[in-house]
């Protein structure tokens, strides 16, 4: 009964296929026990991050003088607005390891920014100051110290200064061209009010916000897709250049609307910036197979860290949509694994401006910043268990 009632159970082809099994030499059924999957660590973006800011000190940053020189092969021309987005990397640092060296490090680009500047902090170009405004006011919100904040307003009086009504109003490129007008030289200046109206609540930063970012949208941004243009009236003949789509205009403009977006919760604001990062996300001229696209050496070298940081900011709006979010996280995981994987040469930690390739043995102080702020950026999206 009992080997009936086992028969029964298991069926008579499994009873047969037991009794062959019997018969065999036990060598020829071994089977060896699976491998268990290889573990993958999780990257640390934190170190990672780490070990660009360090390149980027050891290898472009001229301590005497306290700027970041033009390459790592020995130039020492002055970029005035890459002082800016240096500052940007070193408050970067900060806010992520709390160390009190990114601290002392600020305080000296910014100061050897006005001593390489002609010891002013105003310039021939609007935009320019803008940047160095908007690194400034962020150092101040960090720190608190009175001379960020100082500088920032100086420059904020000057750049409205640049407002003319030619071309429909917008603040011009430079001093010595004002009826040329660009997105470089508007999109920040709308994130730059709407950031002191978060601050000091002065309505009349409120208002320059909403006028730069309305010319902006409505002179330098296609209504279709989102995509942001350069700008208008170059060559002194009111065209638009509408084939100059930089990676930063797009950045920017996102920047703005999410600015704009927070001092006033209009959602049309937010609405701009989603379909602007959505133009990013999808355009294959401006990410061709998913990374942004190889913009050069030179002042191009920071255009991808410009949008990087405001793309950014978007994907860690708490008012944005799981899916947009989940979205944005992933293109810019993307670009920095390909960033890491394929455009560094490490141990050094020398990035490349094509995100897909190795550098050569040259490379400039911009696309080194990229870099970092592309580093940066996946190691602050980590930390909010975002990534």
């Amino acid at each position: 009964m009992i080997l009936t009632s086992w028969y029964s159970r298991i069926g008579s082809s499994v009873l047969l296929g037991l009794l062959l099994t019997a018969c065999k030499d036990p060598v020829d059924d071994y089977v060896a026990p699976p491998t268990a999957p290889p573990v993958v660590a999780t990257a640390n973006w934190s170190a990672r991050a780490d070990s660009a800011q360090a390149a980027l000190q050891q290898n472009f940053y001229v301590a005497n003088e306290n700027y970041y020189r033009q390459n790592n092969a020995g130039q020492t021309n002055f970029n005035y607005w890459w002082q800016a987005h240096g500052l940007d990397i070193l408050i970067d640092g900060f806010q992520r390891t709390s160390s009190a060296d990114y601290l002392t490090r600020m305080r000296q680009v910014i100061q050897g920014a006005k001593a390489k500047n002609g010891n002013t902090y105003l310039n021939e170009f609007y935009d320019d100051m803008e940047w160095h405004a908007l690194a400034c006011l962020r150092a101040y919100e960090v720190t608190r110290e009175t001379e960020y904040k100082n500088i920032a307003t100086l420059l904020w009086n000057d750049i409205k200064l640049g407002w003319n009504e030619q071309q429909g109003g917008g603040i011009a490129w430079k001093k010595t061209q004002r009826s040329y007008k660009n997105t470089p030289a508007n999109a920040p200046a709308a994130i730059l009010a709407a950031r002191l109206y978060m601050l000091d609540r002065n309505p009349d930063d409120l208002e320059w916000a909403k006028k730069i970012y309305s010319w902006q949208k409505s002179k330098l941004v296609d209504p279709a897709d989102g995509a942001v243009w350069d700008g208008v009236n170059r060559e002194g003949n009111n065209q638009i250049d509408k084939n100059w789509i930089f990676t930063y205009n797009q950045g920017t403009f996102i920047g703005a609307g999410v600015a704009l977006y927070r001092a006033t919760q209009q959602t049309s604001y937010l609405d701009d910036a989603n379909r602007t990062a959505a133009y990013v996300l999808n355009n294959t001229q401006l990410s061709p197979g998913g990374v942004m696209k190889d913009e050069g050496n030179g002042d191009g070298g920071l255009f991808k860290g410009v949008l990087v940081r405001y793309l950014t900011i978007l994907a860690t709006e708490p008012a944005v949509s799981a899916t947009n979010r989940a979205n944005y996280v992933s293109f810019l995981k993307f670009n920095g694994e390909s960033l890491y994987s394929k455009g560094t040469r490490r141990p050094q930690y020398i990035f490349n401006t094509n995100w897909t390739t190795l550098p050569g043995s040259t490379v400039d102080g911009s696309t080194e910043m990229s870099g970092v702020m592309m580093l940066e950026a996946l190691a602050d999206l980590q930390a909010r268990n975002v990534l």
